[in-house]
Formats: C-alpha cells, sequence, structure tokens
C-alpha cells in the first residue's frame, strides 16, 4: 500500500519462490514510482504504470535465466478525486460490498473464464478441469499486456477488497461476504477481517499463499488494512 498517493496494490507472483516473489516485488514498487513521479494523478497513469511494470519485469525475466518464466498478477487501485480506478491482471480480484450489495469487480483472465464457460463447461467441472489454474495474461509474461480498467465510486460505509486466488479459489463468494458483514462487537476492524478471511482460507485447505487488502469508504474510518500469509 502506498497511501499517501492514494494507490493500493495487490500482486501474486508465479514461477517458483525467489522468481515468483522478485516478479511481484518489482511490479509493485514500478506501480507505485511512475505514479508517485506523474505530475497529474488520472487513471491513464495507472494504466502507463502497470504497462511499465510489465515491461521491466519482462526485462528482468530475459536478463536472468533462473527468473526466466516469472510474473505475477496484479491489481491497482488509485484514486482520482471522488472516485477509485482500478486495473486487473490475472486472477487476482478486487470485490465491493456496499448498498447494493457484494459483487466482484474484476473479470478473472483465465482459461476457466475466458474459455471454459464460454464453452458451457459446468461449475463442477470447471472445479475439477486440468485447466483450472491457467492465466489467460500476467504481469511479465509478454510484450503485448490486455489491461482490465474499471471505475467506481466508493460510498462511506462500502469496503472494497483485492484478494489473491489463495482466498477466492479457496472459499466461495457467500463466505467471503459474511466475514465482511460481520459487524457483532470487535469484529468491525479491518485487521480483524483480513485476518478471518486468512483463516478462513486455511481451514479450507487453501494451498496458496493467501493475501487480501482491504478498503474502507469513510474518510474518518480506520486506514486501509493489508494482510500477507
Amino acid at each position: 500500500m502506498v497511501p499517501d498517493i492514494g494507490l493500493y496494490l495487490l500482486a501474486d507472483g508465479m514461477g517458483g519462490a525467489r522468481a515468483g516473489e522478485m516478479a511481484s516485488r518489482l511490479a509493485v514498487e514500478t506501480v507505485a514510482e511512475v505514479v508517485r513521479d506523474s505530475w497529474h494523478r488520472d487513471p491513464q497513469v495507472l494504466l502507463r504504470a502497470v504497462e511499465e511494470a510489465n515491461r521491466r519485469v519482462l526485462e528482468a525475466s530475459n536478463s536472468d535465466p533462473q527468473l526466466e518464466g516469472m510474473g505475477t498478477t496484479l491489481v491497482a487501485v488509485l484514486e482520482v478525486a471522488d472516485e477509485l480506478a482500478i486495473a486487473s491482471v490475472g486472477d487476482s480480484r478486487a470485490y465491493l460490498l456496499d448498498d447494493s450489495g457484494f459483487r466482484t469487480i474484476t473479470e478473472d483472465q483465465t482459461w476457466v473464464h475466458e474459455v471454459g464457460r464460454p464453452l458451457g463447461l459446468d461449475e463442477e467441472s470447471l472445479r475439477n478441469h486440468p485447466m483450472r489454474h491457467v492465466l489467460t495474461m500476467a504481469i511479465g509474461v509478454g510484450g503485448a499486456l490486455s489491461i482490465h480498467y474499471y471505475m467506481i465510486r466508493l460510498n462511506p460505509s462500502a469496503l472494497l477488497l483485492l484478494c489473491s486466488d489463495g482466498l477466492h479459489g479457496v472459499i466461495e463468494p457467500s463466505a467471503i461476504e459474511a466475514v465482511l458483514r460481520d459487524n457483532k462487537s470487535g469484529h468491525d476492524g479491518l485487521e480483524f477481517k483480513c485476518h478471518a478471511l486468512v483463516d478462513a482460507a486455511k481451514e479450507a485447505g487453501g494451498p496458496d499463499n493467501v493475501t487480501c487488502v482491504l478498503l474502507r469508504g469513510s474518510t474518518t474510518g480506520p486506514p486501509p488494512t493489508d494482510h500477507n500469509n
């Protein structure tokens, strides 16, 4: 997170432990650098920052045989006036909980979403399909990058969740929603909710790293919280 410039980032690296960590860190640092160095921060700046992150991760991968094939997913959120610009690559997601309900903002760039479902495969088949973990797009795996882009308003009572597939790939959206809605005494803090989401994924046998970033719409509420386990 880089809250001083209104920027919030989540990246989930791939290509082995060292390579994945390198890719995700380089992508996050690059986006933050480009946004911070920009005189005028608008949605186009965010898109350019993500494109530069792709270029740098790809360059690093090509220059070191031990990093060959590394890449990362990325969800980036930038405050633009009274709106949020969201850019996503891969299958890390943004969820929104507000007065209209709970919904997914981003669209996965995966074989399941872009090929399997259009072919008419049912959800049970997709959950067990050998291609279910295949990404169709990621930062650092090719020169041509497709970025999904969204603009939303975050109402004062709303919650915006960014998470890796270590969370959404293990527990159902209804379970995520239940944690976010739990406002019983002591359960309304962002840090508590992040820990609860991570614990739920681990209890469900989640094999992946679980990363989440949670933002509250109110400018007077607790600051955004992130958790990685």
